[in-house]
C-alpha cells in the first residue's frame, strides 16, 4: 500500500532508547494499527485538501498526483520514525521535513501567498492528522479509549507538532474539535481539492489490490466528520452504509494485522526491552 519492503531492523537500535514517546504512550498504541492509520491518513488528506493554502504547497512542490504510493510511503515512514524510532532517528526525520518546508513557497489558487513554515498551515495539517488517526483507531480498531487517554494522545502529539513549527496546538480532544471548526471559514472545495479527492477515491494501483484499496478509501471517507460531507457535496453516510464498511474492514484487517504483527512497533518494543537484559 505504501511501498514498504523488508523487516524494519533499523528500529532495533540503539538498545534501550525509548524514542520521543516511549512504549507506554497512547501514540504507540494508536499508531501500531496499520489498518486504521491508513484509513485515518486518507481522511486527513481529504481535510487538508480543503484548505487552499495548505493544498497549494502539495500542489506546487509534491509528486502526490503522479506518485500517490510514494507520498503515502514517505508519510508512513515519518510517522513510524517519529513514533517508534530512536530519539536520533526521530529528530533526523523532523529536521529533514523542516528543512524541506523552508523552500516551499508560492501562491494558492486565489493568488494568496503561502509558506509551508507558517504556523497556521502547520497547525491545520497537524490537527487534521491527529484527529483522523485517533478517529480511525476508535472506529476501526479499538473504541474503548477513555477521554483521558484520548486527551493524552493529543498532548503527546502536540509535542511533535510544535517540534515541526506549529504553535499553540490543542492538547485535548475537545480543544482539537474546536481548533478544527475554527478553520471552516477558510476551507474551499474547488477544482484542485476535487482532483485530490478523485485520486483518493480511485486509488491508483494494480488490479489485484484494487478492491482492498477501494475499501480503505471508502473507510477513509466514512472517517470524516459530518460537516465535511456538506463541503464535499456528498450525503452523510447512513448507519447501514457505515456498518457494511466497518464489517468489511474488520474482516480484511485480520490477515493484514497478522502479517504485520512483527512490524515496526514490535521491533521498537524489542529495542526498548533489550535495556532490561
Amino acid at each position: 500500500m505504501v511501498g514498504g519492503r523488508g523487516p524494519p531492523t533499523a528500529f532495533l537500535e540503539p538498545k534501550g532508547d525509548p524514542g520521543l514517546f516511549g512504549p507506554e504512550s497512547i501514540a504507540w498504541k494508536v499508531h501500531a494499527d496499520f489498518v486504521s492509520m491508513m484509513i485515518g491518513g486518507i481522511s486527513s488528506l481529504v481535510l487538508q485538501a480543503m484548505h487552499p493554502r495548505a493544498l497549494a504547497g502539495v500542489w506546487d512542490h509534491s509528486t502526490f498526483r503522479e506518485d500517490l504510493t510514494g507520498r503515502l510511503g514517505r508519510t508512513a515512514f515519518f510517522i513510524a520514525a517519529t513514533t517508534y524510532g530512536s530519539q536520533e532517528m526521530a529528530q533526523r526525520s523532523i529536521n529533514k521535513v523542516n528543512a524541506i518546508h523552508q523552500h516551499i513557497t508560492g501562491v494558492d489558487e486565489f493568488g494568496r501567498p503561502y509558506r509551508a513554515t507558517e504556523p497556521e498551515l502547520l497547525a491545520w495539517v497537524h490537527i487534521t492528522e491527529t484527529f483522523s488517526f485517533l478517529n480511525g483507531y476508535q472506529k476501526y480498531c479499538n473504541p474503548k479509549l477513555t477521554i483521558a487517554q484520548q486527551d493524552q494522545y493529543f498532548k503527546e502529539m502536540k509535542m511533535l507538532g510544535e517540534m515541526m513549527g506549529a504553535k499553540d496546538l490543542p492538547a485535548t480532544l475537545a480543544e482539537t474539535h474546536s481548533a478544527i471548526l475554527a478553520y471552516l471559514p477558510e476551507l474551499h472545495y474547488g477544482a484542485r481539492a476535487q482532483s485530490i479527492v478523485k485520486l483518493l477515491d480511485d486509488f491508483p494501483t494494480h488490479a489485484l489490490s484494487k478492491p482492498l484499496l477501494k475499501l480503505m478509501s471508502k473507510a477513509g471517507f466514512y472517517n470524516l466528520p459530518d460537516w465535511a460531507f456538506e463541503k464535499l457535496n456528498k450525503p452523510i453516510p447512513g448507519m447501514i452504509q457505515r456498518s457494511v464498511v466497518t464489517a468489511a474492514v474488520d474482516l480484511i484487517a485480520i490477515p493484514i494485522r497478522d502479517a504485520l504483527k512483527d512490524g515496526v512497533a514490535a521491533h521498537a518494543r524489542r529495542r526498548v526491552s533489550l535495556a532490561e537484559h
